[in-house]
């Protein structure tokens, strides 16, 4: 009814010459305002997504996207920050901290932090690494409030309660405990944490199948047949390997091993603009699981 008094204004416009014509209105149509919208569920970022597109995360740790895909890599590995508990080991500087611990705050789930106990040679670089997780933590309570930190000796690891954590996942750490050879009692203490069905995420350096095994010890690589092993040897089952985080630009013939690649170029500048055309290294991505 409260379009009529339009129709007739528009009716009298008509010029009387043309009053015996017939004229067919076009239909009078809701404001655009009075259109339906979406549900907000629909505009709504993931948490992952949220934390990924976060002000806080700089811009050189933004350029490595391009290498490390958080994204592709953390929903191959099943992460879900509404309906988790997550581990992460050994997070050294924090780069998938930034985004684990908000994304798992804004999601709802739980966020555990893993790092050594300083102690022994290492315990000056844990020391300075654990400080500075826990600064950044503590300067932005509305990102990280919800976050853990524990700390675990290397020798006898101690994560949490037993069958405590839905997944547990560690990036670029096992050539590290297999340096310091003990990497069997990480596995172990990894499948003692989890769930039955909980989920085991391991991303390394991947040497070529022929290296030596001595040089596990020095290049910072390993086989990807070793880290099965390792795995399958405390217990876990393998469920799939990605090609995610892949670099076949990477020959891994360094004198400086891995560390000659970005982004640490142990090198400096030397042969810098070859380390940086080749990129970060070749890493494989593994998903294991504890048996129910």
């Amino acid at each position: 009814m409260r379009f009529a008094p339009l129709a007739a204004a528009l009716l009298l416009s008509i010029p009387t010459a043309h009053a015996a014509t017939t004229t067919t209105l076009p239909p009078v149509l809701p404001p655009p305002e009075m259109n339906s919208t979406p549900p907000e569920e629909a505009t709504q970022a993931s948490p992952i997504d949220r934390a990924l597109a976060g002000d806080w995360r700089s811009e050189k740790n933004r350029a490595r996207d391009a290498y490390r895909h958080p994204k592709q890599t953390l929903a191959f590995f099943g992460v879900d920050p509404a309906n988790q508990t997550l581990l992460e080991i050994w997070p050294g500087g924090g780069w998938y901290a930034e985004v684990l611990a908000p994304a798992f705050q804004f999601g709802g789930g739980s966020y555990v932090a893993i790092v050594p106990k300083p102690e022994g040679d290492s315990q000056a670089r844990s020391q300075a690494n654990n400080d500075k997780l826990r600064a950044m933590f503590s300067a932005r309570p509305d990102l990280y409030s919800h976050a853990q930190v524990r700390e675990s000796p290397d020798a006898a690891p101690e994560l949490g309660p037993p069958e405590s954590a839905d997944v547990v996942l560690t990036f670029r750490n096992a050539h590290n405990w297999v340096m310091a050879g003990n990497e069997q009692a990480m596995f172990q203490a990894f499948f003692k944490v989890l769930k039955p069905g909980g989920t085991l995420g391991v991303v390394d350096h991947r040497a070529n199948p022929d290296q030596p095994p001595a040089e596990m010890k020095t290049s910072g690589y390993l086989p990807q047949a070793y880290v099965v092993a390792l795995a399958e040897g405390a217990g876990f089952k393998l469920v799939e390997s990605s090609e995610i985080n892949a670099n076949p630009k990477d020959t891994k013939d360094y004198k400086e091993g891995v560390w000659t690649l970005p982004p640490t170029l142990t090198l400096g500048e030397q042969d810098k603009a070859k380390y940086l055309a080749i990129g970060e290294s070749d890493r494989m991505t593994l998903k294991f699981v504890k048996p129910q």
